[in-house]
């Protein structure tokens, strides 16, 4: 084989083994509440969505997604950070399954343990009252919880949730700071009441000031300084 032509089928090798070769996917960054609802969305197929929101989860950021498919509600928590789904849980509404012949307990743990293979299970409670079996198990970082009908034995709801690490601390701004932050915000407003506190465990520095007739409260990322909230009323 000539030295030209064989330099081309080496490179058309090894094109065609980068091609083919797996791609690493990467996590992304959620920035929005419409991106957060679209995963979502994606994970549950043609589901609707009833609620959405975004809360503080030890000081890191998540979207929580409420949806609704046949008989099941589901709830979604995704990390802001990454977009990892660190939450998925789904329950069946309306039952309403009869009390019949009690169910064993072996029965729901054999259950259990085929619905999340090799899964520890911690616990398995029987409530009278509702007539079902609570089972809780662990597996790696994610925790499960199932419940079964006492009667029939049905999965009644089925959920996990990997625990989320207490985000890094950083150094507080300060009062002075964010007293000025509020005042670059407002410029020429008094500043009535100024304090320290924790929303949905983020810590934040919550400004009441006045101008005019008007009454300003701003509620200031207590680390980062970033306004979270602004809202203006009338004296």
């Amino acid at each position: 084989m000539k030295k030209g032509i064989f330099f081309i089928a080496l490179a058309v090798v090894c094109s065609s083994v980068l091609l083919c070769a797996p791609v690493k996917s990467e996590a992304k960054k959620i920035s929005s509440l419409s991106a957060a609802k679209k995963m979502a969305k994606k994970k549950v197929k043609k589901a609707v969505i009833t609620e959405a929101g975004t809360e503080y989860d030890k000081g890191t950021l998540v979207y929580e997604i409420e949806l609704f498919k046949g008989s099941r509600e589901y709830n979604l928590k995704y990390r802001a950070s990454d977009g990892k789904l660190l939450e998925y849980q789904w329950e069946l509404k309306n039952a309403g399954y009869s009390q019949a012949k009690k169910v064993s307990e072996s029965k729901i743990r054999k259950k259990a343990a085929s619905k999340v293979k090799k899964a520890k299970i911690l616990s398995v409670v029987l409530d009278e009252a509702d007539y079902e079996y609570k089972v809780i198990m662990n597996k790696g970082k994610k925790k499960y919880k199932l419940v079964y009908h006492a009667g029939n034995g049905k999965l009644l709801e089925y959920g996990w949730e990997e625990s989320v690490k207490q985000a890094k601390k950083t150094a507080y701004i300060g009062l002075k700071k964010a007293k000025a932050i509020a005042a670059k915000k407002v410029p020429g407003a008094r500043v009535v009441k100024a304090e320290f506190d924790r929303d949905d465990g983020l810590p934040v520095y919550e400004i009441e000031m006045k101008k005019d007739w008007l009454e300003y409260e701003i509620k200031i990322h207590a680390q980062t300084g970033k306004i979270l909230e602004f809202d203006v009323d009338t004296d």
